[in-house]
């Protein structure tokens, strides 16, 4: 019987793209903590996945370009955290700004706020912080959403330029601008009319 779970979940890990990152709460519908752990360290030994840390693998990426495995995305490794501990998350600070190609600035601390507890993650030289902050400031809030008010709350007011506002609206999709639109009407008000300006409103 165990060797139809393993199985699925090789066959779910094969079927995923290079650089998937999975919680082992991923395969929660296929079998019991103990057996799912037990395939992924076994593709782990085979080579298929790596193991970043407890609970939290990757399917490596390879670049013939660099000839090399290519580093793990923080923020897929972030969004498999949360998917696992059921929080609501959403990137602020410079890590805002990266993901939404407003800085260029490489950063090695990788910020997101949370609905659940304060946590530092730490491997190789990169290191993922979760600020815990009240529902009401990421609940009901899509992702895109969370991400694009969070970075204007880095950039601040005076921050806004219209570039700014073209580079943001050329990111988002039709249904992402209207999503926003709809979720975004609790901020503080100057970030809503940007908001606004973004969507094309």
């Amino acid at each position: 019987m165990a060797k139809g779970y393993m199985q699925k979940i090789r066959e779910r890990v094969l079927v995923a793209n290079e650089g998937s990152v999975f919680a082992t709460s991923d395969f929660a519908d296929i079998a019991d903590t103990n057996t799912v752990r037990s395939a992924l360290y076994r593709l782990v030994q085979d080579g298929v996945l790596r193991r970043i840390f407890n609970g939290i693998f990757e399917k490596p990426k390879y670049s013939k370009l660099l000839d090399e495995y290519v580093a793990v995305d923080p923020d897929a490794v972030a969004k498999a955290l949360a998917r696992s501990y059921h929080w609501t998350i959403a990137p602020c600070g410079n890590t805002a700004l990266n993901l939404l190609g407003l800085s260029t600035q490489v950063t090695a601390v990788w910020s997101y706020i949370s609905d659940g507890p304060y946590k530092i993650y730490e491997w190789n030289s990169t290191k993922l912080i979760f600020k815990h902050r009240t529902n009401k400031e990421i609940t009901g809030l899509s992702y895109m959403t969370s991400l694009i008010i969070q970075a204007l709350k880095t950039l601040g007011k005076s921050n806004v330029t219209p570039e700014v506002i073209q580079i943001l609206s050329k990111k988002l999709t039709d249904t992402e601008k209207n999503a926003c639109l709809k979720e975004a009407t609790e901020s503080t008000d100057w970030v809503y009319e940007t908001i606004r300006q973004i969507c094309g409103r």
